[in-house]
């Protein structure tokens, strides 16, 4: 199959590295002269766990090409996937600038019948656009062909997006039209050799399922937290709360882990893009607006409980937090909406220093926190200990997990570590003469400790 990506971000160099990866002849297109530079050179911009490796292996065999010319792109290709970004406006609904750039721009270049495929996020109704932008530009140049627009929303997780693409759950196809139906098929059979995993619905209809998934993963994350909160203030232990709910088959496990609140490119924007589209709807999204407000309280509750542990000891400003973890989750360097910047934020307004490390996005720290000088971004996860007064784990990275806690005590000036994530016992702690705060219980004392 030969196929245009247009976009090189998480998903557009995903998609394509995977696509070419099963044989697939891949030409991806961006806007960024500098990013297709850097990928023709075999250095990627973005960091994903096993991403690199099917990059430099397609390109060397030839599969995948980058480009800036969406003339280049589209000369050969059969299918052609939107894969730009859609971020959030100051009220919440969804920027398609990009989006519209890339139909307007298929439209001038395109001179073969085409199927063009809305992989980014966009809201419903989205595609009937892009379909109308198309037609305008062929109609401006006096060509006359057939294409169809489809959604084929993704559903990659950070940190795991490569096996999330390589072995989906499902893969949503909205089309009216069985021979694009049929097209999709035979480009994703390689991922789904067990079973058949495609959905074909209708075009809105898949635009709706990426939101409809997103929030309801969302909304978990945010029950539970509230529910962490409530556990905070009457003796109750939020994870003895999540292993008796979780048993309940109705309910499970995943996604009820009491944290920081969600982070990243997806969760927050997208509650955010379905509660303006709700509104525009004329429906009232109470329940969303409660899981976007659930959870920006959330981001910043740990740093009231750190300022009310410092009250006593003359408040936070002067002291200096070691902070673990900077990126929203686990691997992956992506800081956006990251519970540590909200984090910072509050604690650094009132004078508290941050020693902060992290294993991937110390880079990108370094240049969204430039300007704040409370804030020093360290190599190594014992060196942000020097000096610091207290330890906060704000990512579950592996290395984090099981840590020196001897080190740890004996460089901090005080014996206080603030869980985020919920990664130790306090019981342990509390016997090695830490301080231990996590997510959902109350504080566990060292002997002798206040």
């Amino acid at each position: 199959m030969r196929i245009c990506v247009i976009g090189t971000g998480y998903v557009g160099l995903v998609s394509a590295a995977c696509f070419a990866e099963m044989g697939n002849d891949v030409v991806c297109v961006d806007v960024n002269q500098a990013i297709v530079v850097s990928l023709e050179n075999g250095q990627l911009h973005i960091y994903e766990p096993g991403l690199e490796d099917l990059v430099l292996r397609n390109r060397m065999d030839g599969r995948l090409l980058f480009t800036t010319s969406m003339d280049q792109g589209l000369a050969q290709a059969q299918i052609a996937f939107i894969c730009v970004g859609t971020p959030s406006r100051p009220d919440g609904s969804c920027d398609l600038s990009q989006v519209m750039d890339a139909a307007a721009g298929i439209g001038r270049a395109m001179r073969t019948p085409l199927i063009v495929v809305n992989k980014s996020t966009v809201p419903v109704g989205t595609a009937d656009a892009v379909r109308v932008l198309i037609a305008k530009e062929l109609e401006r140049s006096g060509r006359n062909l057939d294409f169809d627009v489809v959604s084929n929303p993704e559903f990659l997780k950070e940190g795991d997006a490569v096996n999330d693409f390589m072995k989906p759950d499902r893969v949503v196809v909205g089309t009216g039209r069985e021979e694009s139906a049929a097209l999709l098929r035979e480009i994703y059979a390689p991922f789904a050799r067990s079973r058949d995993k495609m959905i074909v619905v209708s075009v809105r209809s898949a635009e709706m399922i990426k939101y409809a998934a997103n929030c309801l993963l969302a909304a978990k994350i945010s029950f539970i937290n509230e529910i962490a909160a409530i556990c905070e203030q009457t003796g109750a232990d939020v994870r003895e709360v999540r292993n008796g709910i979780g048993a309940d088959h109705r309910i499970g496990y995943h996604f009820i882990y009491p944290g920081l609140g969600y982070g990243g490119s997806c969760f927050p924007k997208d509650v955010r893009a379905l509660i303006h589209t709700a509104r525009n709807a004329g429906v009232s999204p109470l329940f969303l607006e409660s899981v976007d407000a659930v959870n920006e309280a959330q981001k910043r509750r740990m740093a009231f409980r750190i300022m009310d542990v410092f009250a006593s000891r003359d408040g936070v400003a002067g002291k200096t937090l070691a902070l673990w973890g900077l990126a929203f989750k686990a691997n992956t360097d992506d800081m956006r909406e990251a519970a540590s910047l909200a984090v910072i934020n509050e604690l650094t307004a009132r004078g508290m220093r941050i020693k902060a490390y992290d294993p991937a996005a110390g880079k990108q720290a370094r240049r969204i926190l430039a300007d704040n000088n409370l804030v020093e971004i360290v190599d190594g996860q014992y060196a942000a200990l020097q000096g610091a007064d207290a330890l906060l784990v704000a990512t579950e990275w592996n290395q984090f997990r099981t840590p020196d806690f001897d080190r740890i005590k004996a460089a901090l000036t005080l014996p206080l570590l603030f869980d985020g994530r919920n990664l130790y016992s306090g019981s342990d702690l509390a016997a090695r003469g830490f301080t231990y705060f996590c997510v959902g219980k109350g504080q566990e004392n060292a002997e002798g400790f206040a």
